[in-house]
């Protein structure tokens, strides 16, 4: 039997969730895979995507602000997760690893999969003159009694997570066909079938170098930049992805 100290002691000699480099090849219960025969879950490949809007362009978020978040951030969650595939690849091999260990890991492939996700999301929904319209706009119109009780609410639900961490998302349900402004504490929140369609990260370090710890005026300046069109292009892909199910 492998006791719990046991146990992690093994996870940290193989950097569980902490190293960045390639372990695909990882030594695991006398087994060694190779490339090839790496399932495509556990790979790795995720690679950060270029910013889709000129970060010097932006009116109140500063370049130095979107790269540090963009590099740092966003990248920084890609690289882990792919170290976290990669070494629970390796720890699916060791026959006697108990079940609890890998569950930690799994954990960890949760949160970074959410973070890689909604970083995405985040600035794929800025560099735009937040000129709201389209089907989206009706929609927030009809679920929010109008557009500026809809801003009302967004921008209450953002500033509710000032000072600690988390994401503020307007969701479309693919369940219920409903429209709400979530509070996400984490990269683990959304309510089930949720689509995201627009996304405003709450973590500190999204506006801390501009605004230190004036939150609100950085959800001001987010929603200066939003870009509808892709709001919108979202909202409508998750109607027909709704009428699939």
């Amino acid at each position: 039997m492998v006791t719990r100290r046991e146990a992690i002691g093994k996870i940290a000699a193989g950097g569980a969730g902490l190293t960045l480099t390639n372990l695909t090849g990882a030594q695991a219960g006398g087994q060694t895979a190779t490339a090839a025969q790496v399932a495509r879950a556990f790979r790795g490949q995720h690679h950060p995507k270029p910013l889709p809007f000129d970060p010097a362009k932006l009116r109140g978020l500063s370049e130095r602000l979107i790269r540090s978040h963009w590099e740092n951030n966003y990248g920084g969650s890609a690289r882990v997760l792919n170290a976290v595939e990669q070494r629970l690849d390796a720890m699916l091999r060791e026959r006697d690893l108990p079940s609890y260990v890998y569950g930690d890991l799994k954990r960890e492939e949760l949160h970074r999969t959410g973070s890689v996700v909604l970083h995405e999301h985040y600035f794929g929904n800025l560099g735009g003159d937040n000129r709201p319209g389209g089907e989206v706009l009706a929609a927030v119109k009809e679920w929010f009694g109008g557009y500026e009780q809809w801003d009302a609410e967004f921008r209450k639900t953002a500033n509710a997570l000032a000072g600690g961490s988390g994401w503020a998302i307007l969701t479309y349900n693919l369940h219920t066909g409903e429209l709400h402004n979530y509070w996400a504490w984490d990269h683990m929140h959304n309510a089930p079938a949720g689509r995201p369609l627009l996304v405003l990260d709450m973590y500190e370090h999204s506006y801390h170098m501009d605004y230190g710890a004036a939150a609100a005026k950085y959800v001001d300046a987010f929603m200066q930049n939003v870009n509808w069109e892709e709001v919108n292009r979202r909202y409508v892909g998750a109607r027909k992805m709704a009428a699939l199910i």
